[in-house]
């Protein structure tokens, strides 16, 4: 296996792909380098010597600068590097690029749920959502009272013998024995009986928003759950709304209809105090729900070209291998995609700082670009104002792994974009509705991305970690990529697909992104089911335009 690796020609930063030692010499295209420090794999050391100031580049851009001597062969850390990146600038609009060939693919279906308005679900669930956090007790309600009894029990247990500890506590066992207990138990295999065979779900979601806070934010919020309501993995809704709140029932619905005039799918909308009583409230809300889902069952899965994919491309957790093996796979399967006439989608503009140029320049026109640039700004400004700034993305965890500056990270994160034009981009909630590759506002944070992503309109979440992240959606089935072997083989029961054996060298970028795109059709046509999906991690938070990295 190679030891290290140099990303791309102009950069003057060495990745190390195994663990080194202080004094190795490694060799790399016929150069030999001393290493002057340990340099853990994942790490990167200067490929030449560095002097305070000079620009510290990789994936052929702008990463940082030293702020001190750098020897040839010396790790690079957040002593010696700061963040650094380039401003974009709008320049003629002549991008040209080299498509992969989709030829295996040109003519593959999924077998999906087909809408009135044209789009396409991947999955048919019923969701349950409240207008403001005041119903999110009501919500827990429902979720008690009809998850069990149609079927639709999950992996509550996780497989753990509670019931073990709770013997051994009433024989008298000591505190410190429980320590080493063994409650691991294999999980049973049940297979429950689903009363609505159609349905694949009924989905509570919950928030902490609605009232309390800005107008601007309980708008934002009825916009994102009207997106959940329009959604292509959504069959129709039952709406909790207390009465009083900020996020009202006309702000809701009227959001309903800007996203979509002709929409008419059932919706239900429950007024708690215009109820008799609590029971006499969780009654309608029951009732209604139930007729939904005998209507949402009616739906039944039929073929639909691979145009009807709608794929957000998220990562969370990352290391120093993710912008080598596992968001470069999302990035070819993103332009395998979009020549195909589906619509990828990447997001978290915080971590496209750095980039914009690359981005700009494969905008397919001014207006676009010009948008681009202008939201990005935006949300520097913001996050300098409160004392913040793009620079204070990377987490902890991420500077552990080797993304040592935020642009560093945002050119690996990148990768999951590809190559291909973007055609558009969207601000908070608005809607996907052009085929190609689209750029959406969202924060770096992985949930508030992610919900960001399904509320507008994607129906397939790839979803890239290089330290292991247990993250999903509710509606939309989360797909979940391993940048190294070693998380894949640690943390098997949230992983996927493994693209660690890019990293050694066993397997190409573009056999795994057509992997990727096999496993993708099988999981759009319900016939695997992810783990996120399997574990029934149905994270979602809205965002509420602060700041959030």
């Amino acid at each position: 296996m190679q030891k290290v690796l140099k990303v791309h020609p102009d950069d003057n930063l060495i990745v190390a792909l195994q663990d080194l030692a202080a004094g190795e010499q490694v060799s790399l295209d016929g150069e030999m380098f001393a290493v002057v420090s340990p340099t853990p794999a994942k790490h990167k050391f200067a490929a030449a010597q560095l002097n305070q100031g000079d620009r510290v580049l990789m994936y052929g851009v702008l990463v940082g600068r030293a702020v001190q001597p750098i020897q040839r062969g010396e790790i690079i850390t957040t002593f010696n590097v700061k963040h650094a990146s380039t401003p974009p600038q709008i320049r003629d609009f002549n991008y040209q690029w080299k498509a992969p060939d989709v030829s295996r693919f040109a003519h593959r279906t999924f077998n999906g749920f087909h809408r009135s308005d044209g789009k396409v679900g991947v999955a048919n669930y019923w969701i349950v959502i409240p207008l403001v956090f005041c119903e999110n007790r009501n919500i827990e309600m429902l979720r008690e009272l009809l998850v069990d009894k149609l079927g639709y029990q999950g992996p509550k247990t996780m497989g753990l013998d509670i019931d073990k500890l709770v013997q051994h506590y009433r024989s008298g066992a000591t505190a410190d024995s429980f320590l080493t207990e063994d409650i691991l138990i294999k999980e049973a295999d049940v297979s429950f009986q689903r009363v609505f065979k159609n349905v694949d779900g009924i989905k509570f979601l919950k928030h902490e928003g609605g009232c309390g806070g800005t107008r601007q934010d309980s708008d934002a919020l009825c916009a994102l759950l009207a997106g959940y309501v329009n959604n292509a993995n959504v069959a129709g809704a039952t709406v909790l709304s207390l009465g009083c709140q900020n996020a009202q029932v006309k702000v809701f619905e009227d959001a309903v209809r800007k996203i979509n005039p002709s929409f008419d799918k059932p919706l239900y909308i429950i007024e708690q105090q215009e109820s008799k009583s609590e029971p006499d409230f969780i009654a309608d809300a029951v009732r209604k729900t139930f007729a939904g889902l005998v209507k949402a069952n009616e739906c039944k899965r039929t073929p639909a070209p691979i145009s009807k994919l709608v794929v957000g491309l998220e990562c969370g957790g990352s290391d120093g291998f993710s912008g080598i093996s596992a968001n470069p796979v999302l990035g070819y399967f993103s332009d395998m995609l979009a020549v195909l006439n589906g619509s990828p989608v990447l997001s978290e503009f915080p971590e496209l700082n750095g980039v914009e140029q690359n981005l700009v320049d494969r905008s397919v026109s001014q207006p676009v670009a010009e948008k681009f640039v202008h939201l990005m700004k935006r949300y520097q400004e913001s996050a300098v104002k409160v004392g913040s700034g793009f620079d204070m993305n990377p987490s902890p965890g991420n500077i552990k792994d080797g993304l040592i500056t935020d642009a560093m990270k945002s050119a690996g994160a990148a990768k999951k974009g590809g190559i291909s034009p973007v055609v558009d981009v969207l601000d908070y909630t608005e809607q996907i509705t052009k085929p190609g590759l689209s750029l959406l506002c969202t924060p770096g944070n992985d949930v508030e991305s992610t919900t960001a992503l399904v509320g507008s309109g994607c129906n397939l979440l790839l979803f890239t970690t290089g330290l292991g992240t247990p993250t999903g959606n509710p509606i939309a089935p989360t797909i979940k990529v391993s940048s190294n072997a070693k998380l894949s083989q640690r943390m098997r029961d949230i992983i996927d697909i493994d693209t660690g054996s890019i990293i050694s060298g066993e397997s190409t970028i573009e056999s795994k992104a057509i992997e990727l795109m096999e496993y993708a059709l099988i999981v759009a046509s319900g016939e695997a089911v992810p783990h996120a999906v399997r574990l029934q991690q149905d994270d979602f938070i809205p965002w509420k335009r602060g700041v959030s990295l």
